[in-house]
């Protein structure tokens, strides 16, 4: 039998070595009866700027037999270890392979799930594997050159790849231990086992996703890079396989649609199958850069840049009065860059990414402005593509074109004035940016909120309405525009043998959220048919 231990404090000054003497003081215990003791999860309490790091741990005790009398159910309980169980696979027979759309956290996740188990999946990949499409991307950055099938947004790992690679999420699952496990096996430092707010880094995250994609396939697993399904081949109301442009049909009556957040031409494919989707909110904005040894400064005071800490980041939230919106920072990425996210020809979208040291000059985070159905124009389910594309046209036209994007500073945004040089923080976005009013690529309330919530947001983070921080346009793709809809048993409400997953369908909003959604499919699937082998 473990215990758990919560709330143990240690001052940052203080080596983690003395967490065995609070231990020992709180269980009124000798050192030498605790045999061993792990992390389970550590945090930072930066509130008074006299910083502590917050650690709950597993505890194995030594020459004790009667664990439970330390139990007080407060901050001392027994401690279970994570095990992962599926139930029985099913007795129905597969046609063909399991057919998974897309690479992404919830594509990968539901392959990883469903080759361990003996179900051989076929990987259809629009997009190219992550060292190919590391080259495009470059290619976008320093030369201007897009490719609509090879980007941020589309290829191996999906969008998460070219981010912060984020393992923080809203979402209370035990499956989430599975994901972070399974990061680290294939590669990710083991500090995200723990630590509060854990990310891999987009450099480490490439090589991870590339282990993932060997262990597959050395599972029987099969990936099919710049294989784009341009159809569902559907009979009786049921799903009967796929359709690969320039390729052909593969047969299959169990199809994981993880298509991702960006893939408006399948969703349009889809809508036109007659497959059950409703539009859903989502919400744009702009990128905000500032220096990241202004954020330290803030959120730590003396201790900015105390190695313990790395670069500080922010989670921010304000209901606009003059709108009545909600605006919120996402995606912030600590020592990171902005990026061209675009997925379309003449679009433009922005990103963040940071690698896994977080050490670049400038921090950088979405803020964006809640957005509702009614805001669409009309009740379609792909009403908020269409929202969303206006105001990427809108975007790529003030940038001048060639995916260039418009910047203004802070102050000049805040006061309606043009901006004419740019002071001590510099734009990271690539390939190149140009000075512009954000207010003629944004709705006027979205303008208005992010005004609002400018100047709330500095009473929070001293100097975050500094005159010369700066907001890139525009960010878009916070989540998919569209739900489609699907029964308990995680199949689509009206299309019989298609399996919805993950952000793109509408039931995720980032990289574990995603992967976990990914597993709940693959293991519906497990519980219905028989393996292969």
């Amino acid at each position: 039998m473990l215990l758990e231990m919560k709330d143990l404090k240690l001052h940052i000054d203080e080596p983690e070595t003395e967490l065995i003497k609070l231990i020992s003081k709180k269980l009124k215990l000798d050192k030498e009866n605790i045999r061993d003791f792990r992390i389970l999860r550590k945090s930072i309490d930066a509130r008074k700027k006299d910083i502590y790091f917050v650690y709950n741990v597993s505890i194995e005790l030594y020459g004790i037999r009667n664990y439970k009398k330390y139990i007080n159910n407060k901050d001392v309980m027994e401690y279970k270890e994570f095990e992962y169980v599926v139930e029985t696979h099913g007795t129905e027979k597969l046609d063909g392979r399991p057919v998974i759309i897309g690479s992404g956290p919830a594509g990968l996740f539901a392959a990883l799930m469903l080759s361990q188990r003996g179900y051989r999946p076929i990987i259809l990949e629009r997009g190219l594997d992550v060292d190919r499409r590391t080259k495009d991307v470059e290619a976008l950055m320093d030369k201007g050159l897009f490719s609509p099938k090879s980007n941020i947004q589309f290829g191996e790992g999906g969008a998460g790849t070219f981010s912060d690679g984020k393992l923080t999420t809203r979402i209370k699952d035990p499956r989430i231990r599975l994901v972070l496990d399974s990061f680290v096996r294939f590669g990710a430092p083991k500090e995200i086992l723990y630590e509060y707010k854990p990310h891999i880094g987009t450099d480490v995250l490439k090589d991870v996703v590339k282990n993932m994609r060997r262990h597959i396939e050395s599972l029987g697993g099969e990936f099919r890079f710049n294989h784009f399904v341009d159809d569902i081949i559907v009979k009786d109301g049921k799903t009967v396989g796929v359709h690969v442009k320039d390729v052909g049909e593969i047969s299959s009556n169990a199809v994981i649609g993880a298509i991702g957040h960006s893939a408006r031409d399948t969703y349009e494919m889809l809508f036109n199958k007659g497959l059950s989707m409703e539009s859903k909110p989502l919400a744009i904005g702009v990128r905000v850069e500032h220096l990241q040894e202004m954020i330290d400064k803030a959120q730590y005071g003396e201790y900015a840049g105390h190695p313990k800490l790395g670069a500080a980041d922010y989670m921010l939230t304000h209901r606009s009065q003059a709108t009545g919106r909600s605006v919120y920072s996402f995606c912030m990425c600590p020592g990171g860059y902005v990026v061209p996210a675009a997925s379309e020809d003449e679009r433009l979208v922005t990103n963040g990414m940071s690698y896994h040291d977080r050490a670049g000059q400038n921090a950088n985070s979405a803020l964006v402005v809640t957005i509702h159905p009614g805001d669409f124009g009309n009740n379609h389910p792909l009403s908020g593509i269409a929202f969303q594309r206006h105001w990427e046209e809108k975007a790529y036209m003030l940038g001048g074109g060639g995916y260039v994007a418009p910047v203004q500073l802070i102050g000049d945004f805040l006061e309606d004035r043009p901006s004419k040089a740019f002071g001590i923080v510099k734009p990271t976005y690539k390939p190149g940016v140009e000075l512009a009013q954000l207010n003629k690529c944004l709705p006027e309330y979205v303008t208005d909120a992010l005004k609002d919530a400018i100047i709330g947001f500095d009473k929070k983070i001293k100097g975050f309405a500094q005159s010369d921080g700066i907001l890139t346009a525009i960010e878009t793709r916070t989540s998919s525009p569209i739900r489609l809809l699907r029964g308990m048993n995680m199949e689509s409400l009206n299309l019989k043998n298609f399996y919805p997953a993950g952000e793109g369908a509408g039931y995720a909003g980032g990289i574990v959220s995603s992967a976990v959604d990914g597993i709940k499919v693959a293991e519906e699937i497990i519980k219905r048919y028989k393996p292969l082998n």
